[in-house]
């Protein structure tokens, strides 16, 4: 961020005993995004699941993060791993806020928000999470099925494990990958949150 943004929001925050206002803070966003200094916005949602971090980039959605994963690590990995130029702009997350509103609440059937897969490499693990993310609404895939979308029947393994790291889930839909046997496996948000998707996909 250039002197002249921390300038303001080192001011906003001085005259605010609780720190910058949402208005001084979506100022600063939209001059930051005018400045071209600004590549990762975030915000948090509610949801049944708990508050929810949202970030994306020009490109798209990068990150979906359970309330586990506190808000300071994960800026710090989007700072490390994308860019250090990232700031709270709610604004800039709206279109994905109202799918996933809409989408809990059972009126949603596909995202539509685009996708930055920058946080999923370039390999194997990209491939398994693009297959995910063509599983429809309600549907589920094994393991061994997904494995073999992303190009490796074989690679069980290493597909529950690249799910269980999927940094954009409910998006990306790993909960509707599931063992052979009928069992649900893990998942990245705990099996309760699991369940809680599935039966909320099938009405």
């Amino acid at each position: 961020m250039n002197d002249g943004l921390d300038r303001d929001l080192l001011d906003a925050a001085g005259r605010l005993p609780t720190g910058p206002s949402p208005d001084a803070l979506r100022r600063l966003a939209e001059r930051a995004q005018r400045e071209g200094v600004l590549d990762v916005a975030y915000a948090q949602v509610d949801s049944p699941l708990g508050p929810l971090t949202v970030a994306a980039t020009d490109r798209g959605l990068l990150r979906v993060a359970y309330p586990e994963h506190t808000l300071d690590s994960v800026l710090e990995v989007l700072s490390r791993e994308i860019s250090p130029r990232v700031l709270e702009a709610p604004e800039r997350l709206d279109p994905v806020r109202r799918e996933l509103d809409e989408y809990f609440k059972g009126d949603l059937r596909r995202f539509e928000t685009s996708i930055d897969w920058s946080l999923t490499g370039d390999g194997f693990f990209r491939k398994v999470l693009r297959a995910t993310s063509s599983i429809g609404y309600g549907k589920v895939l094994t393991y061994g099925e997904v494995a073999a979308k992303a190009g490796s029947a074989k690679a069980v393994r290493a597909t529950g494990n690249g799910l269980g790291s999927n940094p954009m889930p409910v998006v990306v839909p790993c909960h509707r990958v599931v063992r052979s046997g009928g069992g649900l496996g893990g998942y990245t948000g705990g099996i309760e949150r699991k369940e809680f998707l599935l039966a909320l996909e099938r009405g």
